[in-house]
């Protein structure tokens, strides 16, 4: 028997499943991009760097996450 995800987001437009409810902070360690820099909307609101440890991502959550790259 196949378990259900405890809760589902929308990530960048998917439907991506969580073991849990989480942070931003954790949600990024989870998509191995801790510590780089990207912009986050939590359900359309952008969300400052600072917060990202005390923005919870629940079952529902459209989250869209853009990473920055440097180039010349």
């Amino acid at each position: 028997m196949e378990m259900t995800p405890a809760t589902t987001i929308t990530l960048n437009g998917n439907s991506h499943p969580l073991d849990r409810p989480m942070t931003l902070s954790e949600l990024l360690e989870n998509l191995g991009l801790g510590g780089k820099p990207v912009v986050i909307e939590v359900d359309e609101e952008a969300v400052f760097p600072r917060n990202y440890g005390n923005t919870s991502v629940k079952d529902g959550s459209r989250v869209e996450i853009v990473t920055l790259a440097a180039g010349g």
